[in-house]
């Protein structure tokens, strides 16, 4: 296959869900969890749980970084951003994520406080070559994924000493938040069964590989299968996990071999290990402090680390407690199943960041799924 439509062909989705049903077992339920948010909008999106028998349930999973971000961090680049020499350069997506006490970036913005959205590293770093008496500090977020990009930042405002530039880290690591969720029996036991597999994120494994996720399958025996966001991808996926469980398999295995490899981007990770280190801990909104999941600024760079630079001082606080967003990233619960989601909360006036992200559950929810799922809860 050469084409994305090719991957959405309506006769081969039918038939791999016709196979889905045709080998799981009455006996039994499966509850497979997709990591990232990029695929439960493709479940949504293309209706794939509809297509699913009924004892086959998707649990949606952490999803995107911004959904994870905690609070106390959105609290932290806000109290940057107020400093009359910052100027803070952030994603799209980050400007509306909820702090505490109703506070956002946005709102933050509309009182004065100098902040730039961005597109790029390459955008910030622009930022900081043209206004050389402010301290310009990226707001770094993201899996794997979106690391290498900052790494060569770092690298190259050394080179061309922008002595104004750093970088507020909050890179994380994707299997070390796996390994949360199958280690903590209050997470991974959802509804009162056990996860029994994962759908591996795309993206991040097209950086880091397959590897990574051999000693979690095998540790916990869960089967791991890693696709791709096409529908086809998808429920060959759960279709490879199926048969995993079946016969009581518990590997990782690639199914969007097509971007994809064990070893990942070398030349990737090559530049993420010169300029990043583990940090001991870091906290994920739902799973609580998660070690060795977040990454900072080796000493060689500390000069570039904002948190170093301005003195700052990590910060928790709670979440919204009318908000069920941290049950909801860790699948304990489904977006319908907050009070907040479709009345208070919605993409124009979100409460939490499962609707604020454009890869989050509720959004995805809202987008794609809100009145089949309204009327399942009404007759339910």
């Amino acid at each position: 296959m050469e084409y994305s439509d090719e991957y959405r062909d309506k006769a081969i989705v039918h038939g791999l869900a016709r196979a889905i049903a045709a080998e799981v077992s009455s006996q039994r339920a499966y509850r497979f969890m997709e990591f990232c948010g990029g695929h439960t909008h493709a479940i949504s999106r293309y209706g794939l749980e509809d297509l699913l028998p009924a004892n086959v349930r998707m649990i949606h999973g952490p999803g995107c970084p911004v959904c994870v971000l905690p609070a106390g961090r959105i609290d932290m680049a806000i109290q940057l951003a107020n400093r009359p020499e910052v100027t803070l350069c952030v994603y799209g997506d980050l400007m509306r994520a909820p702090g505490s006490r109703g506070q956002s970036l946005l709102r933050a913005k509309s009182l004065g406080a100098d902040i730039r959205m961005v597109y790029s590293t390459l955008d910030a770093m622009r930022v900081a070559e043209q206004a050389p008496g402010r301290q310009v500090v990226f707001f770094a977020i993201g899996f794997e994924t979106t690391t290498p990009p900052t790494a060569v930042m770092v690298r190259m405002a050394e080179n061309k000493r922008l002595e104004g530039l750093s970088v507020f880290c909050n890179h994380v690591l994707t299997p070390s938040a796996m390994h949360s969720i199958l280690e903590n029996p209050k997470i991974r036991n959802t509804g009162g069964r056990a996860i029994d597999g994962f759908i591996g994120p795309a993206h991040v494994s097209a950086i880091i590989g397959t590897q990574p996720y051999e000693s979690l399958a095998e540790q916990f025996e869960k089967p791991i299968v890693v696709a791709g966001f096409e529908p086809l991808d998808v429920l060959q996926a759960i279709l490879m996990l199926v048969r995993q469980v079946n016969q009581y398999r518990h590997e990782v295995e690639n199914q969007y071999s097509r971007a994809v490899t064990r070893e990942g981007n070398r030349r990737a990770k090559e530049e993420v290990s010169q300029v990043f280190e583990l940090r001991e801990q870091f906290e994920w909104r739902g799973l609580g402090l998660v070690s060795s999941s977040g990454l900072k600024l080796k000493r060689s760079y500390a000069k570039f680390d904002a948190e170093i630079r301005f003195a700052l001082h990590n910060m928790r606080v709670p979440d919204n407690p009318a908000c069920e967003c941290c049950a909801i990233l860790r699948g304990a619960k489904r977006p319908i199943d907050c009070k907040l989601f479709g009345n208070a909360c919605t993409p124009e006036t979100p409460m939490g960041a499962c609707m604020v992200s454009s890869e989050g559950s509720c959004a995805a929810y809202w987008t794609y799924g809100r009145l089949r799922d309204e009327q399942l809860r009404q007759t339910s």
